[in-house]
């Protein structure tokens, strides 16, 4: 029976003998294995009760059975739901009242722990560990290696995936089958994936960037994955001479760049490093290309609209920006009060319109209809300013920008004046409350190892290139700054942190 995304990704892979996940230290999986050990678990997930729409919460370690997982689901009908493994006991407590799940899926140590926010809702708990064993495995060799696909339409949902809840509760964010199968064709296109590639997968698969950009697009190429647990720089190193293809986040290129070994010679058979999940900056970008002879292609995306822009395969990776509207794909920037277009080179508000665009948040209808208008845009929360040739650059979160003394301070202004300055390795700025300004700026920098900064000639590089109502009141100097599990610098931990200096 027609089922949209796995017809997409996965149907046509039957009875293929090519590899499609490699991993150190263990058997390769065929494709045709693969979708064998997917049609067990899709058995497994139904003799659990699973019918067409219900949930499959996943808060359990990176590895292959979970990627099947994720097929078994699509294939019976259901709707995947992947979470942090570093979520603790309450926030999973939360999204999984939330979600009301016919089936919880965790690592066998969180068992006890989550057994009862589990049957709170009816759900049934099996486990998964990162080896692969556990309750959810323990009888599918007993299981038939195939299934048959349950029918699912283009809009029938095919994965939850919740937001970062930095302000308020975390959001689900409906994903539909076409959300899904459409970027996957997209990017294929765009990034000229082919069944001859073979992308090193270091990723996690909790989130939209390792799960539906890097897995949706190699199974819909047919390209081979070599997959590993988590970044491992040696690993990466040695994978790389017999890869074609890496996506990663910032921090990916920027620990390669600190080993020697990153060189022309070792990079020689690669085609494409694709960055995302986090701004690139401009110098990891261009030391990156003179180190390897690679421009490193960065795209745009978000949970609500899997990838948004993207720069050229053929054609100028520009460095500080994230390219152009993908094909199909409409950007607009707006004003935030008044929902018009601003003119051109001004920065505004960025929305979204196409089939990538999700359909709406759980359980939500006042935060779907305040973010997504009724002509199909989505309100992004992101600020962009595009040039006269099309490339859009993000200025910022529209939550993180600083209005001090009436004016609007778009904080990207002044990280790319602190990071170009001699010593300094990264910086964010953001704002603190002030009684007489409304927020004072403060910028947090991290120097190079062997550099010692002085705040004073910090203040004096910025008050030579911006304008006085730009300049920072403090400069904090730190060891690091604040990351999620995808690299974005966590800004509210430095508000919340610096507020009180």
């Amino acid at each position: 029976m027609s089922n949209h995304l796995y017809d997409t990704l996965i149907a046509a892979h039957a009875g293929t003998a090519k590899t499609f996940l490699k991993r150190d230290g263990a058997a390769d999986l065929s494709f045709d294995a693969f979708l064998g050990l997917a049609a067990r678990l899709a058995h497994a997930l139904v003799a659990q009760g699973l019918t067409p729409g219900d949930r499959v919460v996943v808060q359990a370690a990176k590895s292959v059975e979970m990627v099947a997982l994720y097929a078994a689901t699509v294939q019976a009908g259901g709707v995947f739901l992947p979470l942090n493994t570093a979520y603790t006991r309450d926030e999973v407590a939360y999204f999984v009242g939330d979600a009301e799940p016919r089936i919880v899926v965790a690592d066998g140590a969180s068992e006890a722990e989550l057994a009862g926010i589990a049957g709170g809702v009816g759900a049934t708990l099996l486990t998964l560990n990162a080896d692969g064993s556990g309750s959810l495995t323990a009888d599918l060799a007993a299981r038939p290696a195939r299934f048959d696909t349950v029918a699912r339409g283009p809009g029938d949902l095919a994965g939850l995936l919740y937001t970062s809840g930095t302000t308020g509760r975390s959001k689900g964010a409906m994903l539909s089958h076409e959300n899904l199968a459409s970027n996957a064709r997209t990017l294929v296109q765009h990034w000229r994936i082919t069944e001859d590639d073979t992308l090193i997968h270091a990723l996690p698969i909790f989130h939209t960037h390792g799960l539906f950009v890097a897995l949706n697009t190699t199974l819909a190429a047919g390209a081979t994955v070599h997959f590993m647990p988590a970044f491992d720089l040696d690993a990466i190193i040695a994978a790389l001479p017999r890869a074609t293809l890496l996506m990663g986040v910032p921090t990916f290129y920027t620990r390669l760049l600190g080993d020697a070994r990153l060189t022309r010679e070792l990079t020689a058979g690669m085609r494409l490093f694709i960055s995302g999940s986090a701004p690139l900056l401009a110098e990891t970008h261009v030391a990156f290309t003179a180190r390897t002879g690679h421009h490193i292609l960065e795209r745009y995306g978000m949970t609500e609209t899997n990838m948004i822009t993207s720069n050229p395969y053929a054609g100028e990776r520009r460095p500080g920006t994230v390219g152009q509207p993908l094909p199909g794909v409409e950007v607009r920037l707006t004003e935030a009060e008044t929902g018009a277009e601003v003119a051109r080179d001004a920065v505004g508000m960025i929305e979204v319109r196409g089939p990538n665009v999700f359909q709406g948040y759980w359980q939500m209808p006042d935060k779907t209809a305040a973010e997504l208008r009724d002509n199909g845009f989505f309100i992004t929360g992101d600020l962009g300013q595009v040039s006269a040739d099309g490339y859009l650059s993000i200025v910022g979160r529209a939550k993180d920008l600083i209005i001090t003394g009436g004016f609007n301070v778009y904080p990207k202004e002044i990280e790319d004046v602190l990071n170009e300055i001699a010593g300094v390795t990264e910086s964010a700025v953001f704002g603190v409350p002030h009684a007489d300004f409304g927020e004072a700026i403060i910028a947090a920098v991290v120097p190079d190892p062997a550099a010692t900064l002085d705040p004073e000639a910090l203040s004096q590089a910025v008050e030579e290139k911006l304008a006085r109502f730009k300049h920072p009141r403090r400069y904090e100097i730190i060891e690091e700054l604040p990351r999620n599990t995808m690299g974005k610098v966590q800004k509210t931990a430095l508000r919340e942190r610096f507020k009180a200096g």
